[in-house]
This record gives structure tokens, sequence and C-alpha cells, in this order.
């Protein structure tokens, strides 16, 4: 480390893919007497400003060759970089090798992450693998004693600062910063670059995987205000929480975010073009699921399944929301409304209500999306496939003497999506396209069972509804019923017809037990576990 904290800037190197910033970043390091070395696309861009740049083929001594793959990698750039200023033996082999110090570096990659997003073939992708940039970074961080990194284009304001302000020097805590910024960057950039060529390979399990993000938002606090957090995101572009937009209302908070991707995940489920849906998810779980003529329609059923719970909770719409939903979503507290996009009336509505979060994705997420999911554990991670699950009706074996009515068919599919989406174990009663009793999360399925239809009496009896509306219902069970009393007991709350996996030993027994009830039961093959 110098003796000094405080390191000179006389000499800058600046190549960069993205070329944002870079002639108003040049015009200011050039009017503070900085030297600039460039290559290739960003010296044009420097000289078509009246810059002046040196060539880094001048300062080599060698051309730019093999198609821009080799420019940089020599010894009087990373020399340049890498030497230790206050090291004689350092500065006797710059001296003897006519090596000169560079001492802020300015690189962001070749477009690799975008490159693949856009589709680019096999080859192009490959050509878009940065080996000079991260090489020149990693030598200049790791030298941040003296020289100063910067990788990112929203870091030129405050290395232009700190110029400023310390008479054209930067800080070691702010070169430090920079250097941690920077492997960072190379560490995401490699990891992008593993995780493609895993996927070229169909490696489904490569011996390292590496995940990287960006942050997206500091938030104040995690799931409890003792528990600090943040959100990042990972560059994939998925319509969701993510990606979206937010047009008013707080910040989000981690739970805001976590529920909000919960909902938004489920009502894609549900095609728009099968009707308007809406989705409302407490504390990750759907307390509400429906389909209706009109989306306030659809709002208004999925609110009647759990009033209650519905308070204080998250809403997805599978369509643009309107001014006519907005005003009956507004009746009750709500934290968080996403939705595909929404219209000035609905916008004019929800602007009376300040802290009313409203994100707007400009698509639904694709429900069959090959995409991968990460779960934290004690000493490492869990990765796996999405549940990306989909069955239609010719999927489905009816496995009882009563084959289920069409009403029933289409109530069982729409039950199933949204079991898909309900924390194990998972019940779901649905009727008419709406859900009518949830239960989420129980040690065992009979418990799950008799919750829902609790909830349903209940809100029966709020409704002033003469019976539940799991009469006439069907029943969708994440799981295999392991006993008859499950379903038994989804009979007695009026269940007509029950979905489900199938393939316990006691299937045969379930069968029996259904086909006495009178009950239709169909079999997915597929289970949905969801912790």
């Amino acid at each position: 480390m110098p003796s000094s904290d405080l390191a000179p800037v006389k000499r800058a190197l600046l190549s960069v893919s993205d070329k944002t910033g870079l002639v108003e970043l040049g015009r200011a390091l050039a009017k503070m007497g900085i030297d600039l070395v460039s290559t290739g696309g960003s010296a044009k861009t420097l000289r078509d400003a009246d810059l002046e740049v040196r060539d880094v083929a001048d300062l080599t001594g060698f051309p730019e060759m093999m198609d821009g793959r080799v420019k940089t990698l020599h010894p009087k750039v990373h020399g340049g970089l890498l030497a230790l200023r206050d090291n004689e033996a350092h500065a006797a082999a710059m001296e003897k090798h006519d090596i000169a110090p560079i001492d802020l570096l300015i690189v962001n990659l070749y477009p690799f992450e975008a490159t693949v997003a856009e589709g680019a073939d096999y080859e192009t992708c490959i050509e878009n693998i940065d080996i000079g940039g991260p090489a020149m970074i990693r030598a200049a961080a790791k030298n941040h004693g003296f020289v100063t990194t910067i990788v990112d284009v929203e870091d030129y304001d405050a290395l232009l600062a700190e110029l400023r302000a310390n008479d054209q020097q930067t800080t070691l805590g702010f070169r430090q910063k920079m250097a941690m910024t920077a492997y960072s960057r190379t560490a995401a950039y490699d990891a992008a670059v593993s995780g493609w060529m895993a996927d070229q390979q169909q490696d489904r399990t490569p011996r390292r995987r590496t995940v990287a993000g960006t942050l997206a938002q500091e938030l104040r606090y995690g799931e409890n205000p003792h528990q600090n957090a943040a959100f990042y995101v990972d560059g994939s572009k998925r319509p969701g929480v993510a990606t979206a937009v937010q047009h008013q209302g707080k910040e989000l908070s981690y739970n805001n975010i976590n529920d909000t991707d919960a909902a938004f995940e489920l009502v894609s489920e549900l095609a728009p073009g099968e009707g308007p849906a809406c989705a409302i998810i407490k504390h990750a779980n759907p307390c509400g699921v429906a389909r209706g003529a009109t989306l306030k329609e659809a709002y208004m059923r999925a609110f009647d399944c759990d009033r209650t719970s519905a308070f204080g909770g998250i809403i997805a719409l599978n369509q643009p929301l309107d001014g006519a939903t907005a005003e009956e979503i507004c009746q009750i507290f709500t934290e968080v409304v996403i939705a595909p996009s929404a219209d000035d009336d609905a916008k004019a509505v929800f602007a009376g209500k300040k802290n009313l979060r409203l994100l707007t994705t400009g698509d639904l997420a694709d429900p069959a999306a090959a995409v991968r999911t990460i779960a934290q554990v004690s000493g490492g991670f869990l990765v796996q496939d999405k549940d990306n699950g989909v069955i239609s009706e010719g999927d489905l074996k009816v496995v009882t003497k009563r084959a289920p009515t069409k009403q029933e068919m289409s109530d069982m599919l729409f039950a199933w999506k949204v079991a898909k989406h309900v924390k194990s174990n998972a019940i779901v009663y649905a009727k008419d396209g709406a859900t009518v009793g949830v239960g989420a999360g129980q040690m065992s399925r009979i418990d799950s069972c008799r919750i829902a239809a609790r909830k349903a009496l209940d809100m029966a009896e709020a409704l002033g509804l003469p019976e539940p509306l799991t009469r006439g219902s069907v029943v969708a069970s994440d799981a295999f019923f392991p006993f008859a009393d499950g379903l038994l007991t989804a009979a007695v709350a009026g269940a007509t017809a029950v979905i489900h996996p199938g393939g316990s030993m006691r299937d045969d027994d379930v069968i029996a037990a259904a086909d006495e009830a009178g009950l239709a039961v169909v079999l997915t093959g597929m289970r949905h576990f969801r912790h």
C-alpha cells in the first residue's frame, strides 16, 4: 500500500463496450489534464468528440489483431496496471521495459449476457465472451493500493466527484469500494458464461454452480425488522416483480416482493384468452382466486373466498387494470396491485391511495418456461427446475364409476392450477371458476381439508348465504390422499369431484370410498408439493 491513502491519476485507460457517458467522462478527465489511452471503438468515439487519445496499439507497439481478440493482453498494459509504485524492483522493471503507469482503468465488458438474452447463435455468443477486459479489471483491482478501477457507467459521476474533491487523486476507501465492485462484476460475468455453457451442453448438474445478481433495492428490513435484507435481480427479464414498473406507493418491502412474486406467478397460470382472472395472496398463499366476466367481477369473486385474509393482501390481475376494478379494490386496504398494465382511469383512482403500490409488468410470465429456483440451506443451496408442470384434460385419468361433468372438469383444472401455488399440504375447493375454500401449509392433508371447509362455512355466514359454497364444488389436492378420510371430509363439505395425483399404496381403497360417496375422481399423475 502507498504511504498516503491518496493515489494520483495521471493516465487513464478507457475500453468500453457500452459507450454511454463516455464522451462526457473523457472530456472531464482531459480537462483535468489526465492522459487518455483507449482501444478500437472507444478511441474512435473519443476522437470523434475532438479529444486527444493515444491508441493502446501505440502504447504496446503491437497492432490489434485476430479481429480484436488480442489488443490489451500485453506487459505494457498489465505492467502499467500491476506495478507497485513504491517497490524499487517494480520501478526498475518499468524503467527498463519502458512501461508507463496506468492509474485509472475504465472498462465495461462485451455484452455477453445481452447477446444470450437476444437469442444469438452459439458462435456469436462465444465471440461476445470478453477476455482482455476481465484480465485488466482483475489486475487493476488487485493493485487498488495505487490504481482506480471503474466497471459501471453509474460510477462515472462518483469518480469525477472523487477526483475533484481530492485534487485529481482518489482515496484508498474509494479504490477499495471500486475494486470490490470490479471483482463482483467479473464474478457475475463468469457465472453467466459458465451457466450458459452448461446449458449448451445440457449439463443439469455442473460441478460448480455460481449464482450472481445485481442490486435492485436496499430493503428497510427482511421478513422481520431485526433482519437486514436487499433485493437482487438476475437479469433474466422474466415478467414479474423484478421487471415491473412501480407507478406509485411506498417502497416495496421484503415480504411485499415475496408475496407479489407468488401472486403474479399464480395469475400467470390463468391465460387472459380464457377470461379475466384475479389472485389475492396473503403470506405467499392464495386466499382467493377467480375468473369472471369482467376484471371487476373476477376480483369480487376472489375477494368473497376469504374476505378476512384478503385485508392487507397482494392482488394480481391477468389483464390490464381498469377504473371500475380499481374502485372496487380501494374499498379495503391492499398492499400491492400487480397487472400487465393499468389505464389512466385506474391510475387516477389509485392516486388517492398514496401508500398503495401499483406495479405493471407489460406481460404475464410463461408458466411452462424452463426456469431454475434456488433455496438456501445451512452450508449450501438447493437448485431445481421451477415447477412448470402443466396438464390438460387429455392428461387426466378417470378412476371412479362416475365420470365428472363438463363443469366439474373445468373447475378441477382451475383448482389444480391454484393448488400448485398453495403451500403443502394444499387443498383447494373451487366452484364455477372461483376458489371457495383454501387449506394451506398443514402437517396433515385432512387438516387442510377441514380448514378449507371451515373457511368456506365462515364466509357463507358472513355473506348471509344459506349454505357454504363448497356445496357442489370440486376439490384439488397437491398430492395423493394417503387415506380416504381427507377425501370423505371433502365430500361432507359438499364436494362432488376430486382431482389429485394418485400414486398411494391405498389408491384402491380411496377410489372405493369415492365410489361409495358418489364422487368423481380424476388422477393427474403429477404432484405439486410447494414448501
